[in-house]
């Protein structure tokens, strides 16, 4: 992958924009597919829990989250408001249905009430947190005392593998991520390491692997 290409493709995965971005998307559901199934697999959607995603994309697997029970209520939040117009449009019955809404905000200043989620998670977002103390505060501040914050990654080893990380990525090792949340008012309950199919990445077939990190509220 030449420089330009990786460049582009960086910027991109950090914020859709435009018909590209709505590409991206597709294409980070593809490339997703397995990370998104064991993170919901480790949310265990339930009836009656309130859930918020950051950085949910363009919504592609919100129906496996909130078809378990129709008390379930999600809300996908995203700063790429292309990725928010293509989470409504896919999800457009899920949310007449009043089970499904999507904002369009930045993670440190959130437009929910304290306390509202009994269950947070994010996939693959935490290398674009500009401050990431401002952003597990507010994780904090819109988390229920007894919730449950789940922070999905790939992890380092594997990230600095990839030609277009080197192009604004933050990456963080199991440990690294471990501490972090528990330099930020959380207590780690479980660390998982998941190893999934390689990936073809333009033609390259690339390992995959994904950290799932459970925490609480300290």
């Amino acid at each position: 992958m030449d420089e330009l290409l990786a460049k582009k493709m960086a910027a991109q995965l950090r914020k859709p924009a435009g018909e590209e971005g709505i590409k991206t998307g597709e294409w980070m559901n593809k490339g997703n597919i397995y990370i998104n199934q064991d993170t919901i697999d480790v949310l265990q959607p339930q009836a009656f829990d309130t859930i918020l995603e950051i950085g949910m994309g363009n919504g592609f697997f919100v129906p496996k989250i909130i078809a378990p029970h129709p008390s379930i209520q999600y809300i996908g939040c995203d700063f790429s408001d292309v990725m928010v117009a293509e989470a409504e449009r896919i999800n457009e019955l899920w949310i007449r249905n009043g089970q499904a809404r999507f904002v369009h905000a930045d993670m440190t200043t959130m437009p929910f009430d304290d306390a509202v989620f009994n269950k947070v998670f994010t996939i693959n977002t935490i290398y674009f947190w500009e401050d990431t103390a401002a952003v597990l505060d507010e994780i904090k501040r819109v988390l229920h005392s007894t919730g449950k914050f789940i922070l999905t990654l790939r992890p380092k080893h594997l990230m600095e593998k990839y030609p277009f990380t080197q192009y604004g990525f933050k990456m963080f090792s199991k440990e690294d991520v471990c501490t972090l949340l528990q330099q930020n008012g959380f207590t780690v309950a479980e660390e998982l390491e998941k190893q999934e199919p390689d990936f073809d990445l333009n033609g390259e077939m690339i390992a995959i692997e994904s950290l799932i990190v459970v925490a609480k509220k300290q």
